[in-house]
């Protein structure tokens, strides 16, 4: 049986994964730019999903197609119109065996959605079953799940509320042949713990084994290992600034205002952004502060607070700006985005022309479009 996973740029580290998991089982899978063989599996995030000609090609494809992914996770019932199977959750188990389930003909294994109906998933992957990658190389997994329930983020939905981690010795086994290390995870500081009480023993326990080989360049709390604020104090900077070779660090605060992040259950307050915000400062590293625009029911005095929040951050740090964009599956699904106020659009261009705002204020869907080849 030919198996074949669909190329789409922003799924790269998908495929990274479901690569090294079936490969685990005895399957070999083929990237395509289109699709081919006997069954071509796809990723699709809600923005790739807006795409008509993608779901078409879905639709019409010449093959068996099995469509996972955030988007596919969340309106499994809509996907498994067009798709002949749809993954629903965590891929690296129920994937395999969904294969070798077409491979003799049977029914599909639980987690796998049809047109005939959906029976759910009966396991939770612990991380260290699987690699994160092998022959593709991805980033390397380190955390999974998030107790945090942030009414516009997906992550929950799909890997529950209980974090999981990937032992000491599993990420021994992935870096020992690579000089620069990058992880993903929801909350780099959160390594070891439940996701709330940090614990900074355990974070230095992992940052001295990526430091074993003092040649290796490890980047920690900066993109795809973010931090949460309240999380960074003096002691986790310096940890990242004794152990790591990034400058800055990664911070998601999403809004200069209170209230919109007591809407929005974030967890924190634009005290705690602040705070940590000084702590990377006198720790001698760069603040990067993710904040996003035009939530629902956002005011106008509200994107002003956030407004003159990015103004503080831009002294000494840079801003990532994005605009809202409702996602299947989160509370904030079906809702829509309040225009974005002139005074933040001026402001965020203008800090932009000056090299300290990145992102997509305006057209949010431009940064999952960009193409690059495997």
């Amino acid at each position: 049986m030919e198996i074949f996973w669909r190329e789409i740029t922003s799924q790269r580290n998908s495929f990274a994964a479901i690569y090294a998991a079936c490969e685990k089982h005895g399957y070999a899978i083929h990237p395509s730019p289109s699709p081919d063989g006997d069954v071509t599996l796809y990723s699709l995030n809600s923005i790739q999903a807006a795409a008509p000609d993608l779901l078409d090609e879905i639709a019409h494809a010449p093959c068996i197609t099995v469509v996972g992914g955030p988007h596919a996770c969340a309106c499994y019932q809509e996907i498994a119109e067009i798709a002949d199977y749809v993954v629903v959750g965590e891929g690296e188990y129920t994937v395999p065996r969904l294969l070798k389930a077409i491979s003799e003909k049977r029914a599909p294994p639980p987690g796998v959605a049809t047109k005939e109906g959906y029976v759910p998933v009966d396991h939770t992957i612990i991380p260290d079953a699987y690699p994160s990658f092998s022959r593709y190389k991805g980033y390397i997994e380190i955390s999974r799940g998030c107790p945090y329930s942030c009414q516009y983020c997906q992550t929950p939905c799909i890997f529950g509320h209980m974090m999981r981690h990937r032992s000491l010795d599993s990420i021994r086994d992935h870096v020992k042949n690579f000089r620069q290390i990058r992880m993903v995870t929801p909350n780099a500081l959160a390594y070891g713990s439940n996701g709330i009480d940090v614990r900074l023993d355990k974070v230095e326990k992992l940052l001295k084994l990526l430091k074993e080989d003092m040649e290796r360049e490890v980047y920690f709390g900066t993109f795809p290992s973010e931090v949460r604020p309240e999380c960074i104090t003096p002691e986790s900077v310096e940890l990242i600034r004794k152990y790591c070779d990034n400058k800055k660090i990664h911070i998601g605060v999403q809004s200069g205002s209170d209230a919109v992040l007591s809407r929005l259950c974030r967890g924190h307050t634009c005290a705690d952004a602040l705070s940590a915000i000084d702590a990377v400062r006198d720790g001698g590293l760069v603040p990067v502060v993710d904040v996003i625009f035009g939530f629902p029911g956002e005011s106008d005095e509200e994107q002003e607070e956030t407004v003159r929040f990015v103004r503080e951050v831009c002294k000494n740090g840079y801003i990532h700006a994005h605009r809202f964009i409702s996602l299947p599956g989160t509370r904030l699904a079906d809702t829509v985005s309040v225009p974005v106020i002139p005074l933040a659009k001026s402001v965020l261009g203008s800090l932009a022309l000056a090299g300290r705002v990145t992102g997509s204020w305006n057209e949010p869907e431009l940064r999952f479009f960009r193409r690059v080849s495997y």
